[in-house]
């Protein structure tokens, strides 16, 4: 893969656990958008959805890997689905692929812990979590998405867990409020771990206005960035993301807001302002459907 493929303006796909719920998903525990590929019966409902984002602009599309590490199947009590769920999203994504050759298909690699929040575990035990999902994604996709990580020391494993496939890597910073990541840290601090098969940093499940507070920082790694952007009222909720998740077991909106002003129309407008200010990667995570992938890309 061209390792400037970002440097010009390129379009993402949205947000596919909350879409997949949107089109009558039902929730399976804390499973998410992994439900999608444990049933056999959503496999078509996954599938379309991807081409519907694709079909309204999106030149990638990141496997449906966010929930299918192995503490949330083991959370579920399904570890030994591991690898059937990895591999058939990357098969799902693949079939897509066949009708849309000119995409490029992201190995979404989560957070190997808990969402929003620091992994606090060994590097040792990071890394080992990072390769095993990342190995069995490897035949599918042309590089790997770093999907909203919360510590250098994350990214840090990342990189390494990576190396043997010899694939360039997208890094997805999360930022839940102000200018620093979960773990206390700089985004400008990521800029001594990188190597030569970065494709470009983005602000990954952020609020366009966190996104704009962190503009500046972003612009002085002189990489390509950009962002995924969410529709949620917020990622740092009352008592914690997790603990919430594990209450509702249902849809993350209902702990973390829905807003109301996330229009197509007016991410279209934000999309415009911050390609504007040099962002190239334009995409959504959460709450994000094809209509607003639809608005977005006809900034391009």
């Amino acid at each position: 893969m061209d390792i400037n493929f970002f440097k010009e303006t390129r379009i993402l796909d949205g947000g596919m656990g909350q879409e997949l719920l949107a089109r009558g998903m039902k929730p399976n525990g804390t499973l998410w958008s992994a439900n999608a590929i444990l049933n056999s019966d959503y496999h078509k409902l996954l599938e379309d959805t991807h081409k519907d984002f694709v079909k309204a602009g999106a030149e990638v599309i990141v496997t449906t890997t966010f929930t299918t590490r192995r503490k949330r199947l083991k959370d579920n009590n399904i570890e030994d689905k591991f690898e059937y769920l990895n591999k058939k999203a990357g098969e799902i994504a693949v079939n897509v692929k066949k009708e849309f050759p000119n995409i490029k298909i992201a190995g979404g690699l989560p957070p190997q812990h808990l969402t929003y929040e620091e992994d606090k575990r060994s590097e040792k035990e990071i890394i080992t979590d990072f390769n095993e999902q990342a190995k069995l994604l490897d035949e599918y996709v042309d590089f790997y998405y770093f999907d909203v990580w919360s510590s250098i020391k994350e990214f840090k494993c990342g990189i390494k867990a990576i190396k043997e496939f010899n694939k360039p890597y997208l890094v997805g910073i999360h930022i839940s409020e102000g200018t620093n990541l979960p773990s206390g840290e700089k985004i400008s601090e990521i800029k001594n771990i990188l190597d030569d098969n970065l494709l470009g940093v983005m602000l990954s499940c952020v609020s366009p206005e966190n996104y704009e507070l962190n503009l500046e920082e972003l612009k002085k790694l002189d990489v390509p960035f950009g962002f995924k952007l969410n529709g949620f009222k917020t990622t740092r909720p009352k008592n914690g993301y997790t603990a919430n998740y594990l209450r509702t077991k249902g849809n993350p909106n209902e702990f973390l807001g829905h807003r109301i002003d996330f229009t197509p129309e007016k991410i279209q407008e934000i999309a415009k302002k911050f390609k504007e200010h040099g962002a190239t990667i334009i995409g959504g995570c959460c709450e994000t459907r094809p209509s607003h992938i639809e608005a977005m890309a006809k900034i391009k």
